[in-house]
This record gives structure tokens, sequence and C-alpha cells, in this order.
């Protein structure tokens, strides 16, 4: 039985609900008043419950229509990781499709010998250890809210991509132990403004990620968190990504390079991850770079991840 938890707006009071299927209860129909984050830092002690509630079949038969409701962002995390570079398949379409996303080292080089060079990096670096940046949890916005288009981007770009939430405290746990500290799965989307990665202005001294990922919505994130107990493979979920009804993202998690417990490892080794904490695990290829096709105004993402659910962003112009 798959089931997720998310935040529903009702005559303005959010109110945290249980998603089976397409109907929701909420939480305090089984006397439960706490938020998300609140839950988060007892889910050790209460997800058991959630899923004793999640097959009260009489409390679904009567209740709310997810489809139609009012779905919110689950919570904003007080933390947000990502793990870049994480699909060799995304990487070599990023640099091949997108000259402003080469350093200086790519110039001039034939096109060949180029993706050649990108695919004997990525293999190098899935031997290595992953690479994290920070997204500002400011950015987060809900499964069903604009995405905003900073007027002075040029180049504002999707990545689908597998959310991690943490449910437990963690400072340097073994890839072994990892998964004990996942409260759940999520669809996350990292937009990202992709000429402000790399900085052309000789000032750089390396990726400038606040420049290119923290702008206002730019992190979709839901509809719901799925616990980890509903996802039989997290390895094995279909990944899909589309723009004004054309498919641009349609992989797979399989081709991860970095896995969700080696990200773990890794970060609680150089940080402490806290419950609600969110890692997005990178993306896989279909990005507008890979096709020299960039978000404008007007223009619908609809993503879903097998399980987790959708999601369904309108994107608007900043005003000047």
């Amino acid at each position: 039985m798959t089931y997720g938890l998310a935040t529903v707006s009702s005559n303005g009071t959010e109110q945290v609900v249980l998603v089976s299927g397409e109907r929701f209860v909420p939480l305090s129909h089984w006397g439960e008043e706490r938020d998300l984050p609140a839950l988060l830092r007892d889910w050790q002690d209460v997800s058991a419950q959630v899923g004793a509630w999640a097959a009260d079949d009489a409390a679904f038969a009567a209740s709310g229509d997810f489809a139609t409701a009012d779905v919110r962002m689950p919570y904003r995390p007080t933390q947000v990781f990502c793990t870049g570079a994480n699909y060799k398949k995304h990487v070599v379409g990023l640099i091949m499709g997108d000259p402003s996303m080469r350093t200086s080292e790519h110039d001039d080089v034939d096109p060949a010998e180029l993706k050649a060079r990108v695919e004997a990096m990525m293999d190098a670096r899935a031997k290595a250890p992953p690479f994290a940046f920070l997204k500002l949890p400011a950015s987060v916005i809900g499964p069903r809210d604009e995405v905003i288009l900073p007027y002075d981007v040029e180049k504002p770009d999707w990545e689908l991509e597998l959310g991690v939430v943490i449910g437990r405290r963690a400072h340097r746990v073994s890839e072994a132990e990892a998964m004990e500290y996942v409260a759940g799965f999520a669809v996350v989307n990292d937009v990202t403004a992709r000429e402000l990665i790399f900085r052309r202005d000789g000032s750089a001294i390396g990726a400038d990620w606040l420049s290119g990922k923290s702008f206002p919505t730019f992190l979709p994130f839901g509809p719901m968190i799925v616990p980890k107990e509903c996802i039989a493979d997290p390895y094995d979920l279909a990944m899909k990504l589309s723009v004004n009804g054309k498919v641009y993202q349609d992989e797979t998690t399989a081709d991860m390079m970095a896995s969700i417990e080696r990200q773990i490892a890794y970060l609680s080794s150089r940080v402490v991850l806290e419950p609600g904490d969110l890692i997005c695990t990178g993306s896989p290829y279909g990005n507008g770079s890979a096709f020299g096709v960039f978000l404008k105004p007007g223009d619908v993402m609809e993503a879903t991840i097998s399980g987790l659910g959708n999601q369904r962003n309108l994107c608007v112009a900043e005003k000047a």
C-alpha cells in the first residue's frame, strides 16, 4: 500500500493530510494536530502509526479529492542539499548542448573529443565522493505554485529530481546504515538559471551556485512525502517531465551514479543532517540545455516520479 503526507489549505487554514490513492484525510481525524516538521522530528515514533491510519478504509471512504485540493508545499525545509552531476547522460547532454555550461578548458575542442572528455570525467566522478551544493530554503514552493522567471535570467531550465527527506538526526553515518535515517521520498524540480552557473567576468573561483540555483520559486516540492517503506526500490522509479505537453525528461533513477546511501554518508561526514532536511539527488538527461530550449512565461511544467505524485507549475514573468 502506497500513501503519503501532504499539506492542504482549506478555508485559509493549512492542515497536514494523509493521502491514499486520490483521496485524502486530515490527520486531525485521528487526533493528530502537529505540522509535518514536528512529525518528522518524531518520525521514528510516529511512522508506524501513520501506516496504521493509512489502512483505515472507513476514513478514506468519505474523504476529499486530492487532485482538486489546494495542495501546498509539504513544509519549508531548514536545509536543502543538492547533489550535482549525478547522472552521466545528463551532464554530457548539458555540456554538449549549451556552451555556457563549459569552462575555458572546453574552448575550441572538437565536439567528438569534447564528448569523450566529458564521458571520461563522469566515469572518474562516479568513483569519487558526491559533489554537493546548497540551495536556499526560500526558493521552495508547492507542487502547483507558479514559478517566477527572473527578468534578468536568459536560460531558466528544469531539473526533475528524486527528493530524499531525512527523518532522523544524522552525523557521520555509514553507507550501510544511511537508509535508517530516511523518512521518505518526494518529487522536486531544481529549477536553474543555467547561464549563471559559470561566471565569465574574470572574478569566478568556481561555480556560482547562489546565482544559478536559489532564485525565489526555483524549487517546486511535493505534492507529498511518501514513506520509504512504500517504495520497494528507489533505484527503479520512472521520472518524466514535460513542458507544454512535450516530454523532455523520460528516464529512471537507475542512472543515478552516487547512491542515496553514498550521498547521506558524504553529507553527514561534513554537516549534521536534521529531520526534515531535503536532499535533491540529481537530475537525469533531458534538461532544456540539452535541446537549446529554455523556460519562458506561459510555459507549463508537469513532472512526475512513479509512486510519488505529480507537479504542475505555470511559469510567469517577474515584474521588472
